[in-house]
């Protein structure tokens, strides 16, 4: 039995410690962060949670490394039906959650999850099972018309939850694959354009709720929603600004163990980086961030199979966009969603789903050469 949880000393020499080593450190980090912005209130709780979903996503990770991801290939349509179903179950009243606004969020007892992080990996998978079917033939109209609506079905759902930042991650995530995929340029201006028809819609009907329109004029004239839609924005940018250049040391911040950043250890948690560790520590956060994208980037470039490369595509993508529109809406560049960062905000769907998505990434770049065995 244990053997069969063996992975082979050859298929370990070809796995990215490099990736492994530079999340670890990125977790690790983000539990600090996480105590130091929950323990006026919460104390230990919040680290112990955080370390227990790092030591769950490790032995997960380890799981699926174990499995060939050409087995795990074979079950991407059971995989995304999954997500799918998860979706659809969430809008039963009784079992669906809502949380800041958006009933995202699935109760069962004590537990609380986000099927829709569980549905992004769905849809990074079939796509890549679809492509790889196709002979990576984006362009055949059939096919993309195919692809396009594999994608939209979890996305309508996640639209109607409503659920903005998980749409935008979901949206340029599908945007990533479709353009290394080599979608020609008129395609994709076609469906560029088709996407802002469909968001002026939105925006003019009731499909966006109310503070969602306002947390996106509020980014535009902050100082006039001051004790409103941009007090969260405001803080935030007086905790990065305070911390200067080195920060202000750790457990130091006075904007985080205040109180004044909400949910500074979720969605604002580079609000604690900027005050206790300055741009130093910033930089360095995102130094790591680069060096796991382009470790990501080189295994889908040197992977044996479409499958892989546009997996491995897919979590860029993902992991991409994330950091860039957390950190954006933490300093003010771009609106206010609930978009985590990853590896480091507090939250077990997020953490575990960001560790699913490194495991394949990892179990394709194990495998991208043929070993005799």
């Amino acid at each position: 039995m244990l053997e069969k949880l063996a992975i082979d000393r050859r298929l370990l020499r070809e796995l990215d410690f490099t990736i492994i080593i530079t999340v670890l450190i990125i977790a690790v980090f983000g539990v600090l962060n996480i105590y130091s912005a929950t323990r006026m209130t919460s104390g230990f709780s919040y680290l112990k949670s955080q370390l227990i979903w790092i030591i769950g996503g490790i032995i997960l990770t380890y799981i699926i490394l174990v499995v060939d991801y050409k087995i795990i290939e074979n079950y991407s349509s059971i995989i995304y039906w999954f997500g799918v179903f998860l979706l659809v179950l969430n809008c039963i009243p009784g079992i669906k959650s809502t949380v800041n606004g958006a009933a995202s969020w699935i109760k069962l007892g004590p537990v609380s999850f986000q099927p829709s992080e569980i549905a992004k990996i769905g849809i990074i998978v079939m796509l890549a099972k679809q492509l790889d079917d196709m002979d990576g033939n984006i362009n055949n109209f059939r096919n993309f018309l195919k692809l396009t609506i594999y994608a939209l079905i979890p996305m309508a759902l996640i639209v109607k939850q409503p659920d903005l930042g998980m749409t935008m991650v979901c949206f340029f995530t599908v945007f990533g694959i479709y353009f290394v995929s080599g979608l020609n340029l008129k395609s994709i201006g076609i469906a560029v354009a088709a996407v802002a028809g469909i968001v002026t819609i939105a925006w003019k009907s009731s499909l966006i709720e109310k503070y969602q329109k306002m947390r996106v004029l509020a980014l535009f004239n902050p100082e006039k929603y001051a004790k409103s839609y941009s007090l969260q924005l405001l803080q935030s940018q007086i905790g990065i600004g305070s911390g200067g250049i080195l920060g202000k040391g750790f457990l130091k911040g006075t904007q985080i163990s205040g109180g004044y950043v909400p949910f500074a250890s979720t969605d604002f948690i580079f609000s604690v980086v900027g005050e206790e560790w300055g741009f130093l520590g910033a930089g360095v956060l995102i130094l790591f961030y680069a060096i796991v994208l382009y470790r990501i980037i080189t295994i889908s470039r040197e992977s044996k199979d479409i499958f892989g490369s546009v997996v491995c595509v897919g979590m860029v993508s993902t992991m991409l966009f994330s950091i860039l529109q957390n950190i954006g809406m933490t300093i003010g560049l771009l609106p206010i969603t609930g978009i985590t960062l990853p590896f480091m905000s507090y939250g077990g769907s997020s953490l575990l789903s960001a560790f699913i998505g490194l495991a394949l990434v990892l179990n394709i770049g194990m495998r991208r050469k043929k070993i005799n065995f």
